[in-house]
């Protein structure tokens, strides 16, 4: 309508001066007026053509969701394992940040069986709820990527190893508090119908909250659920955290005990236990020989080495979450402000 109605307005102008000169001003504006309108119209249709489908502006980046929509993957990488890797996500329904982990089942293909106890494993997982350990809110199998993926709680200040290179300077008593949050965490679940070992217990995950300096155990999805027996025989872990027995694929919940330890003397190092070992098979050398990580010399504060030190200490001897949770070297930590 806006063309048709330029259009009539030159077409229809007034009638020719009877001085035809004088008219050529008023023909050329019209020109004008015609040339900018058809301009304006021309880039507003252009605009249209740019602008973006409305429902493409509501539409978040995923890479993939979960069957039922709920949660979706961003391609941005949280960390990786030797059979996990874990991405940005995000809950729809709630509006919040979580964990996409994905394990890659080619790793446990070759027994039917250790896939079935897996899945049984992280269904379980599912029902444990406890302050220091990260709530897992869902899974589901990837048959075509032969993944499985498990959707769990993502902390804002990321795991305590890299949260602890970012702080240089931390307390005895801030390594206390922590330590605290984790052995209940341990406690919850090695007390647990059924037991729960979780088999992999390192600083990188182990979560922080730094804000308000909350501490919570995550990848549950890989611990082993036992019985009255409390006895476990598949091998699984990091190494560097992995105590002698656990190498020998017959242990207990006091596995996660010298793992905690192990934890204890990196954080308060910084640095990884045995990092002096260019493979595993050193390692294994040493952890079942007896012999300490280089880093353990390099614990300076009596308390703290004998406290690491009981932790990683023979299975016989080693205590319970329990236990350590009312050694003194914890129990003066104010509760109140725990």
């Amino acid at each position: 309508m806006e063309i048709k109605f330029v259009l009539y307005s030159v077409f229809v102008a007034p009638p020719a001066s009877p001085h035809p000169p004088e008219s050529t001003p008023l023909i050329s504006h019209c020109t004008s007026v015609l040339l900018v309108c058809i301009s304006h119209f021309q880039n507003s249709k252009l605009m249209q053509l740019r602008s973006p489908d409305p429902s493409d502006q509501d539409r978040e980046p995923f890479v993939e969701v979960d069957p039922s929509g709920r949660f979706g993957r961003y391609s941005d990488l949280l960390g990786a394992g030797a059979v996990k890797k874990v991405y940005r996500g995000f809950d729809q329904a709630e509006g919040r940040d979580v964990a996409w982990n994905q394990v890659k089942l080619r790793n446990f293909s070759g027994d039917p069986s250790v896939l079935k106890r897996l899945f049984s494993e992280v269904k379980l997982l599912k029902t444990v709820k406890n302050e220091n350990l990260i709530v897992l809110y869902g899974f589901w199998r990837d048959n075509e990527h032969n993944t499985l993926n498990f959707i769990t709680e993502a902390c804002a200040s990321g795991n305590l190893r890299d949260y602890r290179k970012k702080h240089k300077r931390v307390s005895i008593k801030a390594l206390k508090k922590w330590s605290k949050q984790i052995l209940r965490g341990l406690e919850y679940l090695h007390t647990h119908e059924p037991c729960v070992i979780h088999r992999d217990l390192n600083c990188s995950n182990i979560f922080i909250n730094g804000n308000i300096g909350k501490v919570k155990i995550g990848d549950l999805g890989l611990a082993a659920v036992v019985g009255k027996s409390h006895v476990a025989h598949s091998l699984i872990g990091t190494p560097e955290f992995m105590a002698p027995e656990l190498y020998e694929e017959d242990y207990n919940e006091l596995v996660d005990i010298y793992s905690f330890g192990m934890c204890l003397l990196e954080m308060a190092t910084m640095e990884i236990p045995y990092t002096e070992c260019d493979c595993v098979a050193q390692i294994y050398k040493k952890v079942t020989s007896g012999v300490m990580p280089q880093a353990f010399s390099k614990v300076k504060e009596p308390e703290l080495k004998a406290f690491i030190e009981r932790c990683i200490g023979q299975k016989r001897a080693r205590p319970s979450a329990s236990d350590l949770l009312k050694d003194p070297f914890l129990l003066e930590i104010d509760e109140e402000t725990d």
